[in-house]
């Protein structure tokens, strides 16, 4: 009897558990934190113990996000594979502290592409194809299929828009679909915004009942509402709340404003909201690696008082501070994190690039910045503004950050001011420049004259080799790195020993030395004065700071001590 109680026993210690998915919806209105909620929640169950991965779905008819105009729908954020993805990628990277899968992103486009092109090949065997339970069913499979590569144990699935949205609706019923195979492996969290109407002044719960009752109508129904709002959502409301919406009141979780994005996990735990799902998942508590690292991450954010003044001089400002926000989060988020790491607090100036086109433009405004960033971007634009802010920032000596095109309009201006090459640009404004420093790369040539514009860029990871001695080694610690592209043009191969005669070290390079990755001044001739090709800031997470942008800040930092 004992030997059969001990193998009873045995086989129910071992017994596997299913795979969980987590939804998460968003209510009454976009914009409300969806993408750092997931993020935070992610952060949370992974320090928990359990392997979690991400996934964001994406309603939207592009195939990926590479063609959007960064000022209608932030910035485009690459993965390893190469996929141009949402900026939401970004933060779950960025939070979980580790790359994501090209798998774990998701959008209608991908979706009805591949299922037309699978019609086309009569691979439904002549068959009628429709949306149910077609599209709907290849939704399924890519939710099962993120899990099953990333041999995660939780799928925390984001999907984009507001309940009510036409748009997301096949995401929803798929997730509906799976929850009727998985019943006791599926719950759905909404984030949703309860109102503070100023003429009233009081927390209006409706809307949200609402949207909860909408989800409802969809055959799915919600079991924790991270309730968003400017203040903490009072007990009394969190009961009403539970009533209306049929589920517990610990189920709703507060989700007041603050200062910190990084701050939401902690405060998401505070409501135990990590044991509210492993409870509704039906999963045990373990002990994992906890939130230590985080919440010194978080600490530092609040209490570093020293300030570093940094510039970003863009093109993307146009309408307003919000859409550099969008627009640059990655690079904003990396200058923050390695400015914590050295115990100061990154203050952010925003150039308009169009100012330093004038003929009386006042460049002494640039000298009270400790650092100046040019970052990634695109066309004619501002590029002459760009151009004379780096030069200033060269001939006076203020560490100067270039990425991408950043790198490019820098090798440019030395080939100008330094070389003399009369008229020296880029192919991609002016083709037929006397001196074509940066052109296009060879392979890309017949992308361009075929109209091949989505996803054809030199995108994703690629190795390079460092120059020993150089900034960049010395940064990386190390000789060889791999780091993410996004672009077409390259520095000319054949300027390239004029340019080095010069002064300025390619100290990045291909491993066939073809391409050039990292342009640098040396530290005898300026304290920083960098670029590089691909785009470090996609790397930078606020755990593990990106190496280029913690000497930029050291930098920035020193001359602000002058």
């Amino acid at each position: 009897m004992r030997r059969k109680t001990v193998t009873k026993e045995k086989k129910v210690k071992n017994k596997k558990t299913n795979h969980k998915y987590i939804f998460v919806v968003g209510g009454v209105m976009s914009g409300v934190g969806k993408g750092i909620a997931t993020s935070s929640l992610g952060t949370l169950l992974q320090a928990k113990g359990y392997k979690v991965n991400l996934v964001k779905a994406d309603p939207y008819l592009n195939v990926d996000a590479g063609t959007m105009n960064p000022t209608e729908h932030g910035e485009v954020f690459v993965l390893n594979s190469g996929l141009e993805t949402d900026q939401d990628m970004g933060n779950y990277e960025r939070f979980l502290n580790r790359d994501l899968k090209h798998e774990d992103y998701i959008t209608s486009g991908m979706v009805y592409k591949y299922v037309i092109d699978k019609e086309r090949n009569l691979g439904f065997g002549g068959r009628c194809v429709e949306a149910v339970p077609h599209i709907r069913d290849e939704i399924v499979s890519r939710y099962e299929n993120a899990a099953k590569l990333n041999k995660s144990e939780i799928s925390i699935i984001e999907i984009g828009g507001t309940v009510g949205d036409y748009q997301n609706i096949m995401f929803i019923e798929a997730a509906r679909v799976l929850k009727i195979k998985h019943p006791e492996d599926i719950i759905f969290v909404m984030v949703s915004y309860l109102p503070i109407p100023n003429k009233i002044g009081e927390m209006k719960t409706r809307p949200t009942q609402n949207a909860v009752n909408q989800l409802a109508g969809y055959g799915v129904h919600t079991d924790i509402i991270i309730a968003r709002s400017e203040v903490l959502v009072d007990q009394k409301r969190k009961e009403k709340i539970g009533i209306a919406c049929n589920i517990s009141t610990e189920n709703v979780i507060s989700a007041p404003d603050i200062d910190s994005v990084y701050d939401v996990p902690l405060n998401f735990e505070k409501d135990k909201i990590g044991n509210i799902i492993l409870k509704s998942l039906k999963l045990e508590k373990r002990k994992g690696p906890g939130l230590g690292a985080w919440k010194k991450f978080a600490q530092a954010v609040k209490n570093t008082e020293k300030e570093v003044n940094i510039a970003i001089v863009g093109k993307y400002f146009s309408t307003g501070d919000f859409v550099l926000t969008d627009a640059y989060v990655s690079v904003l988020e990396a200058i923050k994190y390695s400015a914590y790491s050295q115990k100061v607090k990154p203050k952010i100036h925003t150039v308009n690039a169009n100012d330093f086109e004038k003929e009386n433009a006042d460049y002494s405004v640039l000298d009270k910045f400790d650092g100046i960033v040019v970052p990634g971007g695109f066309g004619e634009k501002g590029i002459e503004g760009k151009l004379n802010v780096i030069r200033y920032a060269r001939e006076n000596k203020i560490p100067y950050f270039g990425l991408c095109y950043g790198m490019q309009l820098m090798t440019i201006e030395y080939a100008r001011n330094v070389l003399g090459l009369d008229g020296a640009h880029t192919a991609e404004i002016n083709p037929k420049a006397p001196h074509v420093i940066i052109d296009i790369m060879p392979d890309q040539k017949q992308k361009l004259l075929d109209k091949n514009y989505g996803g054809s860029m030199r995108l994703g990871t690629y190795k390079a080799n460092l120059l020993k001695g150089s900034i960049a080694e010395s940064a990386y610690g190390t000789s060889t790195i791999l780091e993410r592209h996004r672009h077409r043009y390259e520095v000319n191969p054949k300027y390239i020993k004029e340019i080095s005669d010069a002064g300025l070290v390619f100290s990045g390079t291909s491993p066939d030395g073809t391409l050039m990755e990292i342009a640098e001044l040396p530290v005898t001739e300026h304290p920083f004065f960098l670029g590089t090709q691909f785009h470090p800031e996609f790397l930078a997470r606020p755990l593990s700071p990106h190496p280029l942008f913690t000497q930029f800040i050291k930098a920035a930092k020193n001359k602000g001590l002058k």
